[in-house]
């Protein structure tokens, strides 16, 4: 518990100052945090707990996994961990996996599931009146976003750290973008990590952009760093801007 904890307070730091510099947590929001089972979903709710303990800013907390209908696929270990940090969770169960993989036989599933796992996620977040959805990214995730980008869209381009949904009337927030994959890694070793039964996993273009930055590394030892920084930085590229006071 002792190492957990320090862990724990390695990734607050960076954590507190993504939400503090991008206003992510206002007294009175209702936050569900989107949980896939993955060490990114499962580090972001555990930080968002913490935080919601120890640092004075009143919000409600909900943890949603969208279950994606794939044989034997059990939640019953992140239900445990909710109720450990003393969360609220909850599924929503679908029929994507069939869908997507069965009916519409996608060769490149993972833009149409995103956009429906999305879809069930905001539905529920709107349903049970919540205004900001927690989603795991992180710093490494936003160079990838980048590459991705450039590459496939021939923009300069990546994710905000907060963005609102005019449809839902929901806000989007990425309380990591501070956070380095690795720590992530470190943290969430003893962690409930669910297996990703997907079978696009690993056979993505992320996957393609994770191999291109490996791959930089050799040269370049801090690449997403550099990436990352010249992405956020406000007054390079403009890229993301902070919100004025």
């Amino acid at each position: 518990m002792y190492n957990w904890c320090m862990e724990l307070n390695k990734l607050l730091s960076p954590f507190r100052r993504a939400v503090n510099d991008y206003k992510m947590i206002l007294p009175g929001d209702k936050i569900a945090v989107g949980v896939s089972g993955g060490k990114d979903s499962l580090t972001l709710l555990a930080l968002l707990a913490a935080y919601q303990r120890h640092f004075g800013v009143p919000f409600e907390l909900l943890a949603v996994t969208v279950d994606m209908g794939f044989a034997n696929c059990s939640f019953d270990a992140i239900a445990r961990y909710c109720d450990d940090l003393g969360v609220e969770y909850c599924t929503v169960k679908t029929e994507l996996a069939q869908i997507i993989f069965e009916i519409r036989k996608e060769s490149n599933p993972c833009s149409l599931c995103a956009k429906m796992r999305r879809g069930a996620l905001n539905g529920e977040v709107v349903r049970r009146g919540f205004n900001k959805l927690a989603l795991g990214h992180h710093r490494d995730d936003v160079a990838e976003t980048f590459l991705l980008s450039l590459f496939y869209e021939g923009r300069l381009s990546t994710f905000q750290p907060t963005s609102f949904m005019s449809r839902s009337g929901v806000t989007l927030i990425r309380p990591m973008i501070y956070i380095a994959e690795r720590d992530i890694v470190s943290f969430a070793k003893d962690l409930p990590v669910a297996f990703n039964p997907c079978p696009a996993n690993h056979n993505t273009e992320r996957e393609n952009m994770k191999r291109i930055l490996q791959q930089l590394r050799e040269f370049k030892p801090d690449v997403e760093e550099r990436l990352a920084n010249a992405i956020m930085h406000p007054e390079r590229y403009n890229l993301w801007s902070k919100p004025q006071d």
